[in-house]
């Protein structure tokens, strides 16, 4: 078991670790937001066929080669074409067609201008310019070709893929299932809401939280409860929770100490403990263990480090579990735009948020960085990391961060 590592190699650890993913077929209405499990490669151009840009007219360009204001070409108008309509005829020399937008272009056309640009009667349209042939029409497969690839495995499913694979006629989708990862809140203090609060007491907050951010992530959470902190209590419902769920994620228990026993729980599973505490603050009290495939995180029982735990150690493991390629988080260099006025004996976690100003990026630090603070969480869409050994730093300081 290794001790006191660093946070880099601790999600290295988790994410070395196998997993498969199950796959199933949803709706393409139920696919916003799912993960595909496979790369979809366009079966026919977009758009199918090539199209008007706009209401007016189509020629032959070839027809205005001489067309001027003292010598207009007048062309006779054989139909209209409204959208989801097929041309009748084919534009031959001296004819045009009457056009609407996203309507398909006749054969012989090479030319679209706009009505308001032209002078036109119900049966003939005169220009007073000449028009190159290929001008203004939206050829077939200008925005995607027969073949292009629209999205690779592990893609998360966004309202613009979703409208993509709807425009390929596609109305089912192979997606990645969503892991559901159980919580487990160790500690004979909490509360569930709703019930009165006895003395000595404090109400149950990180299930809810945590719940959240894995929701986000596209997981499941399962609330499978409290158990008191006793080990055999703690092994037992981890057991019962590893039965039914793809991960189990216990809150209090990680850090040191007589009534600690996160640990103790695993090794009683048979569970290999692959690290306990990480070098960082907060959130480094951290155990992570496996068993039989499936990870068992143990994350510290103050709220605002399980949470710092969960985003900088666990978040990759947690996508990867989810069949995302994108496992890692984006990464940012930013400067400081407050000072740090703190030694940083082990590696720092900062909350916080992006800014901008004069086109430079800047990690402004949210009040509250305490290990039980949740407040700071609130509109945190960015950790800074300070590294290990770091003394106070001074304003625009450039460090790491990464988006959340």
């Amino acid at each position: 078991m290794l001790k006191n590592i660093e946070p880099s190699q601790a999600t290295k650890l988790l994410c070395a670790l196998d997993v498969q993913p199950e796959t199933e077929i949803v709706s393409l209405a139920d696919a916003f937001g799912r993960v595909s499990a496979r790369r979809i490669c366009a079966c026919i151009p977009s758009p199918p066929f090539d199209r008007s840009p706009y209401d007016g007219y189509v020629f032959r360009g070839e027809d205005t080669a001489a067309a001027s204001p003292e010598h207009p070409v007048v062309l006779t108008i054989t139909e209209e074409i409204p959208a989801g309509t097929a041309p009748r005829f084919p534009v031959t020399p001296g004819t045009a067609a009457k056009i609407l937008t996203g309507a398909p272009i006749p054969e012989g056309a090479n030319v679209t201008v706009k009505y308001e640009t032209v002078t036109f009667t119900e049966d003939t349209v005169t220009l007073t310019q000449p028009y190159k042939p290929d001008t203004d029409i939206v050829r077939s497969g200008e925005d995607i070709a027969a073949g292009d690839v629209i999205m690779e495995r592990g893609t998360i499913i966004t309202a613009p893929l979703a409208g993509i694979l709807a425009g390929q006629g596609i109305c089912q989708v192979e997606v990645f299932k969503k892991p559901v990862v159980a919580l487990i809140n160790t500690g004979s203090e909490l509360v569930e809401p709703g019930n009165p609060l006895r003395p000595a007491a404090i109400y149950n907050s990180n299930v809810y939280m945590l719940a959240g951010y894995l929701m986000h992530t596209g997981a499941v959470p399962h609330n499978a409860g409290t158990v008191e902190d006793e080990p055999d209590r703690i092994a037992e419902k981890i057991r019962t929770a590893l039965e039914n769920c793809d991960m189990v994620i216990t809150t209090g228990g990680a850090s040191v100490g007589d009534y600690d026993w996160a640990v103790t729980a695993a090794e009683r599973l048979g569970a290999k403990v692959l690290f306990w505490k990480t070098n960082m603050k907060p959130g480094g009290s951290i155990m992570a263990a496996e068993k039989d495939g499936k990870v068992i995180l143990g994350l510290s029982g103050n709220p605002g480090a399980a949470v710092l735990g969960l985003l900088r150690i666990a978040l990759p493991y947690i996508r990867k579990l989810c069949g995302r390629a994108d496992i890692h988080p984006p990464e940012v260099c930013v400067a400081l735009r407050h000072p740090l006025n703190k030694h940083s004996p082990k590696t720092r976690i900062l909350r916080g948020r992006l800014e901008v100003e004069n086109g430079q990026a800047l990690f402004s630090e949210n009040e509250g960085q305490e290990n039980g603070a949740v407040l700071s969480l609130v509109g945190c869409d960015l950790l800074a990391e300070i590294p290990a050994g770091s003394p106070p730093l001074p304003a625009g300081t450039m460090v790491r961060a990464f988006r959340v």
